[in-house]
């Protein structure tokens, strides 16, 4: 099991969807955290990209109501080292100047 304490980033998805999708992005994947905060329910996917230790959650689609806040709360109780946090998603027109968009190609054999 990973250790919570080795994890310096936290990604948080909206949508199950992006969810999915983030799960491609690590470089190498982790085995689920030794322990979470008691009242942590978030779902989290750890794993290396590049340099960084990166733990991804997801609000929940049967927990209406949760907030981005407490879903970075929770993360933060249960992975107390995170020192930035990205809320990364799919948006549905063109990016504005304040937009920052990255692509990741394609990799064979992936």
């Amino acid at each position: 099991m990973s250790d919570p304490n080795d994890y310096t980033a936290g990604w948080i998805c909206a949508i199950t969807m992006e969810y999915v999708a983030a799960q491609e992005f690590p470089d190498e994947e982790h085995e689920g955290p030794e322990f979470v905060s008691l009242n942590d329910n978030n779902h989290y996917i750890l794993g290396k990209v590049g340099k960084h230790n990166v733990v991804i959650a997801v609000l929940t689609d049967n927990e209406h109501g949760k907030s981005f806040a407490s879903v970075a709360r929770d993360m933060m109780h249960s992975f107390p080292n995170i020192r930035f946090g990205l809320m990364v998603g799919i948006v549905g027109r063109a990016p504005g100047k304040h937009d920052v968009c990255i692509e990741r190609p394609q990799q064979v054999g992936r």
